[in-house]
């Protein structure tokens, strides 16, 4: 239907190039993967740039420590000495997470047949980003603790008689946390997005429109669409922080069974 607003359009998968079957699964190069490789050497260039190490740190060279100095201070704050060893992972994921969410924001749409992709607006892979955090939780509390790893199910002065109820509600809230990790960033990035399509569609319909009333529209609609854009730059940092914070609590659960 001739101007219908899609809101959904800009999430959709498609390949780039011809397609891949091998043993019926489809291993097309798509639209989600060229930005996901264009995230990884956009970050490789980035830190890169900033281990120069010079004695007097330029601007760039100084956001690269900057980067990584907030991430070691997370890890050490949340887990301890012995978080040094996570340090690598967590700065990956959070950076990673950040340059996704950033570069999903690009206003590169006013060129014809080219639109900015958010790799994390998709569930597919904020789950597995959570299944890798988790996974490596399991693994950590079991090769440190083995089977003592199942007290972390049971808080420290829990009444005998609580003890079924307690463990269960523990081990479904501790069940629950890749999925509220994954969905979370998810849900967070879609949003954003879809509030920018509609308005941002407001805007073009009020001019479309005419008379009084559509200059209007389109002028409320741009300074709706103005503060959603800071409001997403926003949150594109905030989500990352939270996602790797949650995971180094997660982990600090897994070393430290508090």
């Amino acid at each position: 239907m001739a101007g219908k607003i899609d809101p959904m359009e800009q999430f959709l998968i498609h390949p780039i190039g011809p397609r891949l079957h091998l043993a019926g699964l489809d291993l097309s190069f798509t639209n989600s993967a060229l930005w996901m490789v264009i995230t990884m050497l956009l970050l490789w260039f980035f830190m890169l740039g900033g281990m120069k190490r010079e004695l007097v740190p330029g601007r760039w060279q100084a956001a690269a420590e900057g980067l990584t100095g907030f991430v070691q201070n997370m890890v050490d704050v949340n887990i301890g000495p012995q978080g040094k060893k996570f340090t690598p992972y967590i700065f990956s994921l959070f950076s990673f997470i950040l340059f996704a969410n950033l570069l999903g924001l690009l206003p590169i749409g006013i060129i014809p047949g080219v639109h900015a992709f958010t790799p994390t607006s998709h569930f597919s892979i904020t789950g597995v980003l959570a299944i890798m955090s988790f996974s490596i939780v399991l693994i950590v509390g079991f090769w440190k603790h083995g089977l003592k790893f199942f007290s972390l199910f049971v808080p420290h002065g829990t009444p005998l008689v609580m003890l079924p109820l307690i463990a269960a509600i523990e081990f479904i809230s501790f069940m629950v946390r890749p999925f509220s990790l994954g969905l979370r960033l998810f849900v967070a990035m879609i949003a954003g997005h879809i509030l920018m399509d509609v308005f941002g569609n407001f805007i073009v319909k009020g001019f479309n429109a005419g008379g009084v009333m559509g200059p209007g529209i389109s002028l409320i609609s741009f300074l709706f669409i103005v503060g959603i854009a800071a409001l997403e730059i926003l949150v594109c940092a905030i989500q990352a922080y939270v996602f790797a914070l949650l995971t180094s609590l997660y982990l600090n659960d897994a070393v430290n069974l508090h």
